[in-house]
């Protein structure tokens, strides 16, 4: 894989951050008000699934690349992207868990978006990517190539 290919690790730090905002919004409104709970995970399920089908498009990217990164020096290294969309895939089942789960039982809403915002916050502010971690050691076992 190229350098032209790989990512700036400061733009899903960035989207990173905003994520977890919303996962901890989402999770302290499940014990306010479940249906705005629900609608803040239906919306960082759509966030998700956005990363996943058209990356260069979502808003956090578009975001960091219009009004942060031209502020910032060039980053010191690049990051390959696919451990960065299997991270996303995993907060994608996160966020269909309390999809589903949500329409059940507030608890498992609550959950889910604890979970989304533990793995969200980590990544934003301490560099360290729960779902890069999980795709480096299944790709070490050889589950996946």
């Amino acid at each position: 894989m190229t350098n032209s290919t790989h990512v700036d690790p400061r733009g899903p730090r960035f989207g990173a951050a905003i994520t977890s905002i919303l996962s901890l919004i989402a999770f302290y409104l499940s014990f306010a008000n479940q249906s705005l709970a629900y609608a803040t995970v239906v919306a960082l399920g759509v966030l998700f699934t956005w990363s996943l089908v058209s990356p260069g498009t979502h808003p956090y990217g578009w975001s960091f690349r219009k009004f942060i990164r031209p502020k910032l020096a060039a980053p010191k290294e690049l990051e390959d992207p696919r451990p960065l969309k299997f991270a996303q895939q995993v907060g994608l089942v996160f966020a269909l868990l309390g999809i589903v789960g949500g329409i059940f039982s507030a608890s498992l809403l609550a959950v889910s978006a604890a979970f989304i915002f533990i793995a969200a916050f980590l990544n934003a502010f301490f560099g360290l990517c729960l779902g890069c971690q999980l795709y480096l050691l299944i790709r070490r076992v050889g589950i996946i190539r």
